[in-house]
């Protein structure tokens, strides 16, 4: 019986000499004597960023359908030469394109995704004997035009693992210059460890949050197709990390590549709400209140901290309806220590403890959603045209949530699969009580914070802040809804803050400005110079104090937290950048993460 096929992928640096190419095609000789090889490929080092020069000497406008035309022959000439390579140590290989392999794509250049891969003519390469080399990053459009589009970035990683999901491969090997995923970023954390598995969830928070080793689409296709991946360095025979995947899925092969970026509603139905307003706005604060909780052994779920005013904050989080009444007493009980010590500038007469119990946590999932604008407007503005009001939203690059109540769950559930077009609202998948509860750190640098004041409080709104920002193309990070109703000229408001990229900034005020009147905010204040810090880890979801662990490491290095947003795996948030080196490094040391020798990367044979 015929073993089923290994696919390989390997980026541009692996590939970036003839040299190296030789040793690559080593490699997949070796692989090849056991097993049918499939081998995607990168362009050689530079090749695409000297091709983009060219284009820019032309033109400063180049056509997108000119310059996938342009960008496709990057991969073809290292398809060639590799099959070259592979043919003179005797191994018998073919090239191809994206095209000529089968990969059909969305009509869309420059950021196309798989619709499907008809595998007839590759599969009879590999019948023959022949190492398959494929073109990555590149499809042919959908409509029978012979169009070549690109997949845009991370475009061979997603061709590798579309190609393992439509042949059944054994797994997707993806080689790299470095050992595999660590923990955090070694450049900034050198004794940053190297992971041995994380799971498929683990991975898509990481790869959204800047993991740059692979790219969140592939995961959510091995995801989606139970493929198993593993990520290797180029330079050795090391193991490498596995990542874990779910159970193979009997999944029709059309539509390979999700084209909607949701795939999941969930709702959990059982929830109550503990909101904190106006505790002190000063380092430790959350430390403190999480701690508590921690050693009282509550189960949290949702934790958002809203946007300071003044010298105050608001808190809130939720739990299981069941233990509503128990975390009301423990923040009751917590208020004073709150209001003591450094922070004691608020009276804890101040504080107020608000308890809402009857909500739902409606929620929708998808990788789809990173890098698409206005998923987050389109939810928000479905729940608003049936009329269900929003009372606090968190986010994470691959979830949008928000409490409702909870008599609207079912009736949310059903208008949120028809806006996204999901068919089905899947059970979550049970937690894995042994993971552990931090498998890795993220820090994404050069954010910018937006809160918008004063947002009257009725359905809508949200949505339409979001449409706007949308509009003009921009993405967003970390959106959190304040629990602080305040009456403004008799009106109740609300404020929102949200994160996007330093460099869209001006872009996004200009957007907010444009929608002051039929919004009715009154005002918005920019937050510069901004960073965000997050912890994954699938253990997550049933360890107690996790969270606490992280605000507690921030609050021992003085580093005030401006914002939270939480997910059920990644907590996240968001501080002056000025500390973001010195708070990844407190972080990672807190969850025992440091190794006690430094990861090497070995230099390129």
């Amino acid at each position: 019986m015929t073993p089923a096929p290994i696919v390989q992928k390997f980026g541009g640096t692996s590939v970036g000499s003839v040299e190296r190419l030789q040793a690559v095609a080593q490699r997949v000789a070796a692989t090849a004597k056991s097993a049918p090889v499939v081998v995607v490929v990168s362009a050689m080092g530079k090749t695409t960023d000297t091709l983009v020069g060219l284009a820019s000497q032309i033109t400063d406008s180049p056509s997108r359908r000119e310059m996938d035309m342009l960008l496709s022959t990057g991969e073809q000439v290292s398809i060639a030469l590799l099959s070259m390579a592979l043919q003179e140590l005797g191994q018998p290989a073919v090239s191809m394109t994206g095209a000529q392999v089968g990969i059909v794509t969305e009509a869309e250049y420059a950021r196309a995704r798989i619709l499907q891969i008809s595998t007839d003519r590759l599969q009879r390469q590999l019948d023959e004997g022949k190492v398959v080399v494929v073109a990555g990053f590149q499809g042919m459009a959908s409509g029978g035009e012979l169009e070549i589009t690109t997949l845009g970035r991370g475009g061979s990683d997603t061709s590798a693992v579309a190609l393992a999901s439509a042949l059944n491969a054994d797994r997707c090997e993806i080689y790299t210059d470095v050992p595999g995923i660590l923990t955090t970023d070694p450049r900034i954390v050198p004794n940053a460890q190297l992971m041995a598995e994380v799971t498929c969830n683990e991975m898509l928070e990481l790869a959204s949050l800047g993991a740059k080793v692979l790219h969140p689409r592939a995961v959510e296709i091995a995801r989606n197709y139970g493929v198993p991946m593993v990520v290797r360095s180029s330079w050795t025979d090391a193991g490498g990390t596995h990542i874990v995947a779910p159970p193979r899925r009997d999944r029709e092969l059309a539509g390979l590549e999700l084209v909607h970026p949701v795939d999941a509603v969930e709702l959990s139905a059982d929830e109550a709400k503990i909101s904190f307003v106006r505790v002190p706005d000063s380092p430790g604060v959350a430390a403190k209140l999480f701690g508590e909780l921690g050693r009282r052994d509550l189960d949290l779920d949702l934790i958002v901290q809203s946007i300071h005013e003044g010298n105050t904050n608001d808190i809130a989080f939720t739990v299981k309806a069941k233990d509503a009444d128990r975390a009301e007493a423990v923040a009751r009980e917590i208020v004073p220590k709150l209001c003591g010590g450094e922070s004691g500038a608020v009276d804890d007469r101040d504080v107020e403890v608000k308890v809402q119990r009857e909500i739902a946590k409606i929620s929708i999932v998808g990788a789809g959603m990173i890098g698409r604008p206005g998923v987050a407007a389109q939810m928000f503005s479905a729940l608003a045209e049936a009329g269900i009001s929003i009372q606090t939203i968190s986010t994470s690059e691959v979830k949008v949530s928000c409490t409702i109540d909870r008599a609207d769950g079912d009736r949310a559930v059903a208008i949120l699969c028809k806006a996204f077009q999901v068919e089905n609202s899947p059970v979550r998948e049970a937690a894995d009580e042994d993971a552990p509860s931090v498998r890795g750190i993220a820090l994404a640098r050069n954010q910018a914070q937006l809160s918008v004041l004063n947002i009257p409080d009725r359905a809508g709104m949200a949505a339409k802040i979001f449409a706007a920002l949308a509009e003009a193309n921009l993405s967003v990070y970390t959106i959190v809804q304040s629990e602080r109703v305040r009456l403004l000229e008799g009106v109740p408001t609300r404020d929102l803050s949200f994160a996007v990229n330093a460099e869209d900034a001006d872009a996004a005020m200009a957007s907010l400005e444009a929608i002051a009147t039929q919004v009715g905010y009154s005002e918005v204040k920019l937050a510069r110079d901004m960073a965000k810090i997050s912890i994954v880890g699938a253990g997550m979801a049933t360890a107690s104090g996790v969270a606490a662990a992280m605000f507690a490491a921030l609050a021992d290095r003085k580093i005030n937290i401006q914002a939270i947003a939480t997910s059920e795996i990644k907590t996240s948030c968001t501080i002056d950048d000025n500390r973001a080196i010195e708070a990844l490094q407190a972080v990672h040391t807190a969850f025992g993460l440091d190794g006690d020798e430094p990861i090497e990367v070995p230099s390129p044979r």
